[in-house]
């Protein structure tokens, strides 16, 4: 685990975008099984989610059509919330960041972190309009 003062501003980056924090399995549980439409970061320190993830998800959910909610664990920290949600990924395998789109509690889509390093935010944000455009 990270010193939480080292992970506040990683956190709001987030949070002041919308997005709402996820601590517990059973926060997780109850997000993504809803009604509707769910996105799930996952946040982490590492410089693609500085650079990439976290500028991608802002500038997405700024489009029309978006998720019914927006949420967000962090690797590294609540450990329980972040392994909830990653079982609910699977068959994809455990990566940070991530990010996943759900509908009606089903997994519709998936970026995994070897499509955002290196990727420009905008071009991983349009790849995420793209899944809202159809499922949102």
């Amino acid at each position: 685990m990270y010193p939480e003062y080292l992970v506040a501003p990683m956190r709001q980056d987030l949070t002041n975008a919308g997005f709402v924090e996820l601590k517990t399995a059973e926060e997780v549980d109850q997000s993504i099984k809803s009604e509707g439409t769910v996105l799930v970061v996952v946040n982490s320190v590492c410089g693609c989610a500085a650079a990439n993830a976290r500028p991608a998800a802002k500038i997405a959910v700024q489009n029309g059509k978006h998720p019914d909610k927006l949420v967000t664990v962090f690797a590294g920290m609540e450990k329980d919330a972040v392994d909830t949600a990653r079982a609910y990924m699977l068959p994809y395998p455990p990566s940070s960041p991530s990010m996943a789109l759900f509908k009606d509690g089903k997994l519709v889509h998936v970026i995994e972190r070897h499509q955002i390093e290196g990727r420009p935010a905008q071009m991983i944000a349009d790849n995420l309009i793209g899944a809202f455009e159809q499922n949102c």
